[in-house]
């Protein structure tokens, strides 16, 4: 019996040796070199395949001009499942490409044969792209869609192609003349460097027109004529995506141009050359929205074609193989009112120091105008500024005080000076002796004084405040602004001299112009407003690098360094997600009875002859820096009607004399 069971034992050991004999078949050689081979043309270099009658080195070579159209990009490759014939394997090849905003996908076959007991790929054209011939490369051709326009209230055009032209040296038109003198007679023409402009004129090939400078056609003082009398030189007619002039919004829109050679680098194969993408502003923050993509198509052409070729055979020579269709953009729709974002930036166009001037329509929270003035130099002082207010924050005072029971009727002390931890406050100077002792809570903020403010610290705490800021829409998030920008910030804990501060809008409390607005269109409203720049931010995706709406547009705050002018502004804490209790109407009122008695007995008297609505304000003086006597911020905030208006200068003196009047020429000529 046992020597039956070893001699069973052996016979099935034999049949299985049998079976997994004939099983092996060569299939996993041939699935190992098909994996290999499709990892190697996705690497672009196939120079570790051993090839059937090729060298390795040649078909690298040859792979690599026929996929060169699509530089940087390369595909991903994998192996299909494999079929054998008689010493002969075929495996499909499966490729996928980015190309532009679609995905190519195809399979090619690639076919292996065995040779000593190794398999060999066999080499041909045909395993890189469908249909590829012998002596066949794959090309590109693109084309681009208008950038979209940014357009403002009532869909007014913003931002929209406006005609321009380019001035520059055509060196085929030189003849015999010098390029180097044309070049400097033309650059001191049109105002740009003679030495710089003349080296890149004979540094550019004899074909080239080097661009000086592009100008609007609208308004150009530099003629043709003028152009035309250089030898070489001339204009050439173009349309740019351009606001209604040179500086209008541009900190808050930014500008819109070629790529340059970072921004094409930063993009990750979105840009490329020739394509125009945005610079700062809601034009780099909604580029992808703006530039819509591409149209692409790639396609198969023997190498080497002249254009006279081209012109004898169907279709130039080209046979399509993938296409991606034209995507325009969209266009950015906003609440910038034109004519206001122009006034405003006339207004503050006789302004030395950095300034600004916002106006919302409270009813809504529609940011109609957002002028930062030329004193600026480029900076968003509108949206981004971070500045102490000073006594235009008592708007929040008053509302935490109201809250513990007070009215605009209660009685406060103001005294000349109070000393607070050794710190001695007084109030502004030519502050009226009429209204120091025991005043009104009213009059007490009519005429902005300081010490009855800090005299509430005591029973206003820091936190109180805080709250109070975040009722009024201020150091709050504003989800549907859908723009950069600083809301504001007060910090929630504060003792001694610190509290004592931020009662009369100093210390570490911090607003831009744009959150002020907001805070006095509460008061208007009788509800916190909820500020709103961009009407469609959800319909485009920024470009990489560009930052997006999650982490500057709809968060509204800022990463961005807080202007020099302000050295405690530079880490203010994170907004608060929501208010704890928003501002009610009925506090609302008592706050607005207060604003209008600042213009009816207080220092902004001149706004009484501003025509239309009763206008209600808060004049603000903020001192900073180390300076004796200190520098001081000009503030003032107003309502009147479905308006609500901040103006700031930087190093300005007094709001009500310096910002007052400024106010005063905006409303006035806003009716």
């Amino acid at each position: 019996m046992g020597n039956i069971s070893k001699l069973s034992s052996v016979l099935i050991g034999l049949i299985l040796g049998v079976s997994l004999v004939a099983c092996d078949d060569g299939r996993a050689g041939a699935q190992d070199a098909a994996k290999q081979l499709a990892s190697a043309v996705a690497a672009l270099d196939v120079g570790p395949v051993a090839f059937e009658g090729k060298d390795s080195g040649a078909a690298t070579e040859q792979l690599r001009q026929v996929f060169k159209a699509l530089d940087p990009v390369k595909p991903t490759v994998g192996s299909g499942e494999l079929t054998l014939d008689a010493g002969m394997a075929t495996v499909p090849l499966n490729y996928s490409w980015k190309i532009g905003s679609g995905e190519w996908k195809y399979t090619t076959s690639a076919q292996f044969k065995k040779s000593d007991g190794k398999w060999l790929a066999v080499w041909s054209p045909g395993l890189l792209a469908p249909g590829l011939a012998e002596g066949e490369i794959l090309g590109t051709q693109s084309q681009s869609p208008a950038r979209a326009e940014i357009l403002g209230a009532g869909d007014a055009k913003l931002v929209t192609y406006r005609p321009v032209v380019n001035v520059g040296i055509d060196k085929p038109r030189l003849a015999s003349s010098d390029p180097a003198a044309s070049a400097t007679q033309l650059a001191q023409l049109v105002g740009v460097d003679p030495a710089a402009y003349a080296q890149q004129v004979q540094a550019a090939g004899p074909e080239a027109f080097v661009n000086a400078i592009t100008l609007r056609e609208d308004g150009r003082t530099i003629t043709d004529d003028q152009i035309g009398a250089i030898p070489g030189a001339r204009a050439i007619p173009d349309s740019l995506p351009l606001s209604p002039s040179r500086t209008f919004a541009r900190a808050l829109l930014g500008t819109a141009a070629e790529a340059n050679a970072e921004q094409i680098e930063k993009s990750n194969g979105t840009l490329k050359a020739g394509d125009t993408t945005g610079t700062g502003g809601l034009q780099q923050q909604y580029d992808a929205q703006l530039r819509g993509s591409d149209g692409i198509q790639v396609f198969a052409e023997k190498a080497g074609l002249t254009p006279e070729e081209r012109q004898t055979l169907p279709n130039g020579g080209r046979r399509a193989l993938f296409q991606v269709e034209i995507k325009v953009g969209t266009p950015l729709k906003t609440t910038l009112d034109p004519g206001l974002q122009q006034l405003a930036e006339g207004i503050l166009g006789k302004v030395g120091p950095a300034s600004a001037i916002v106006a919302l329509r409270p009813s809504s929270g529609a940011v109609l105008a957002a002028a930062s003035g030329p004193g600026s130099n480029g900076y968003d002082t509108a949206m981004l500024g971070q500045y102490a207010p000073g006594s235009i924050f008592k708007i929040v005072d008053s509302l935490a005080m109201i809250r513990n029971g007070m009215t605009p009727e209660s009685t406060v002390e103001c005294p000349a000076t109070l000393s607070v931890d050794g710190r001695t406050f007084k109030n502004a100077e030519g502050y009226p002796a009429s209204s120091l002792g025991s005043v009104t809570l009213r009059d007490a903020f009519a005429h902005s004084c300081n010490t009855a403010f800090i005299n509430a610290r005591d029973t206003v705490s820091q936190a109180q405040l805080e709250a109070a800021a975040t009722s009024l829409g201020v150091a709050v998030e504003a989800p549907s602004l859908g723009a950069s920008a600083f809301l504001g910030s007060v910090p929630g804990e504060a003792a001694g001299t610190e509290h004592a501060a931020s009662m009369i809008g100093q210390g570490k409390v911090l607003l831009s112009p744009l959150s002020a607005a907001v805070m006095a269109g509460s008061v208007a409203k009788g509800a916190p407003v909820a500020a709103q720049l961009v009407l469609n931010p959800n319909e485009g995706v920024t470009s990489p690098g560009t930052g997006s709406p999650g982490a500057t547009g709809t968060s509204g705050t800022s990463q961005a360094a807080a202007p020099s002018g302000d050295a405690t502004a530079s880490a203010p804490p994170a907004p608060a997600s929501s208010a704890a209790a928003p501002v009610t109407a009925a506090e609302a009122a008592a706050l607005a009875d207060m604003m209008r008695a600042v213009v009816t007995s207080g220092h902004a008297g001149f706004l009484a002859s501003v025509p239309g609505a009763p206008v209600g304000a808060k004049t603000g003086t903020a001192e900073f820096g180390s300076d004796n006597p200190p520098k001081t911020h000009a503030w003032i905030v107003a309502v009147h009607g479905d308006l609500a208006v901040a103006v700031f200068v930087e190093e300005g003196g007094l709001g009500a004399t310096v910002s007052g009047p400024l106010l005063k020429e905006f409303l006035t000529a806003a009716g």
